[in-house]
């Protein structure tokens, strides 16, 4: 079957902190309380969805489509495509935990795969809003970790089972697709050689 038609829509999206990665915010709220953001706050282009998900407390890349098979073949975790996170962690990991993160964490719903896990400089992102609690006693670092599937929540479960909780989590790539270029609530069309690549996968 074709994956990719001259009437497929896909967008690069770099959500922002606290927007849901949905079009509607289906909780009630309560009388008085500020509807939270969602994609329709940003996105106005009708039919496409996302791409797996990002949690609303998590930024980055968002992928989104109106092409299910490209929306199953990325998001499904049988076909092992790349993400990459810049994670900024509590205090300083040792080498014994990214060794951890590395060989795979054994979480409530199994063992994690194998990841790729290094400490980086801190990167050069837009101030998050509102920002993380800083504890001045307290150090952070900042990792680069690639899994090859999306569990719910995966990458903040597997920090805080090696004792270093996540503070700030930004999605930079995704299946060969890059977060460069945009600011936070920005998006834009695929590039046609992007197009070709994503259709192929």
């Amino acid at each position: 079957m074709k994956q990719h038609s001259k009437g497929d829509r896909n967008l690069l999206f770099y959500k922002p902190y606290n927007v849901l990665c949905q079009f509607t915010d289906n909780t009630p709220q309560t009388q008085g309380k500020t509807p939270r953001e969602t994609l329709k706050d940003y996105i106005s282009v009708p039919g496409v969805y996302p791409v797996g998900r990002l949690d609303r407390d998590s930024e980055g890349l968002l992928l989104l489509t109106n092409n299910g098979i490209i929306q199953h073949r990325i998001s499904d975790r049988r076909y092992h495509h790349p993400r990459t996170y810049w994670v900024q962690v509590e205090r300083v990991p040792d080498e014994t935990a990214l060794d951890l993160l590395r060989k795979g964490i054994t979480l409530k719903d199994g063992k994690t795969r194998p990841a790729q896990v290094s400490t980086i400089p801190e990167p050069s992102l837009p101030e998050r809003n509102p920002p993380i609690r800083d504890r001045k006693n307290v150090p952070t670092a900042w990792l680069e970790l690639t899994l090859t599937e999306g569990r719910n929540r995966q990458v903040r479960r597997m920090t805080a089972a090696v004792g270093y909780p996540t503070l700030r989590l930004v999605r930079v790539a995704l299946a060969g697709l890059h977060l460069e270029g945009l600011a936070p609530g920005e998006w834009r069309d695929l590039t046609n050689n992007e197009q070709k690549a994503i259709a192929t996968m």
